[in-house]
């Protein structure tokens, strides 16, 4: 249909328009994202009903709703409003750049970018899982929720997000499947470690961002029959240096 090629930059302009609304209006949170996950899903299912491919509708769904939602849940723990501003900047330029790979993925593969779905699934779990879990983090020191309540929570989040991952990479076979269960479970037993430690709650998601982006990476390469010396030396010095730096500022955040 010919107005679809108008969805890859009409959806994030209503996400935009809607995100606005709800940083002047939070009431309307949940609203605002029943429509922008209808949204989401009605521009998906129209990209692959005009391709005529044997896709499944929610495999590309999920990214888009989980940084959409991660982001709105992370702007409540926002203290100025320019920061929330800067936060809802970043899901529009993130859902524009997603939705139009996407959408050249599925109808015009000349124009699409080599591995741009690959490269969005590394980089938007990557802040996703930082969005979430410092807004866990947060509501358990403000709102004194109980610790198991929110890990239930993140273990839910982080199998989504490795899932999405292992999907966008195609390396979801049934010898992936054990992975799918024990990174989850290994994240979630660091997650629940560093909750115990007396530093602010961006500190504590960005560690476990870190630890998160370093696991999966070496895990990816594994799969795909990629992962090397030089791979992981990458990764590991990433990581020490990422942490240094971490505790480094953690004394400013």
């Amino acid at each position: 249909m010919r107005f679809n090629r108008y969805l890859p930059l009409a959806t994030p302009f209503l996400s935009l328009i809607f995100l606005e609304f709800y940083s002047f209006n939070a009431n309307v949170i949940y609203i605002m994202l029943a429509f922008l996950f209808l949204l989401f899903f009605f521009t998906i299912r129209q990209f692959i009903v005009e391709s005529k491919k044997n896709e499944n509708v929610w495999n590309y769904c999920l990214l888009p709703f989980l940084f959409l939602s991660s982001g709105v849940m992370f702007s409540t723990l926002m203290p100025y409003g320019y920061l929330v501003q800067i936060l809802i900047i970043i899901i529009f330029l993130f859902l524009n750049f997603y939705f139009r790979s996407v959408y050249e993925f599925l109808l015009k593969p000349s124009y699409y970018k080599k591995n741009a779905l690959e490269n969005f699934s590394s980089y938007g779990n990557f802040l996703t899982l930082y969005f979430f879990a410092s807004a866990i983090y947060g509501f358990q020191s403000f709102l004194g929720i109980d610790v198991w309540s929110i890990m239930l929570f993140l273990l839910l989040i982080i199998t989504l997000i490795v899932y999405q991952v292992f999907w966008a990479n195609k390396i979801l076979t049934k010898a992936s499947l054990l992975y799918i269960i024990i990174l989850p479970l290994v994240y979630i037993e660091l997650a629940w470690s560093i909750s115990f430690l007396s530093l602010s709650f961006y500190i504590l998601g960005l560690i476990l961002a870190v630890a998160y982006y370093i696991g999966i990476g070496i895990v990816r390469f594994y799969l795909i029959g990629k992962l090397d010396a030089q791979i992981i030396k990458m990764y590991l010095i990433f990581g020490f240096l990422s942490i240094f730096a971490v505790i480094f500022t953690a004394r400013w955040i």
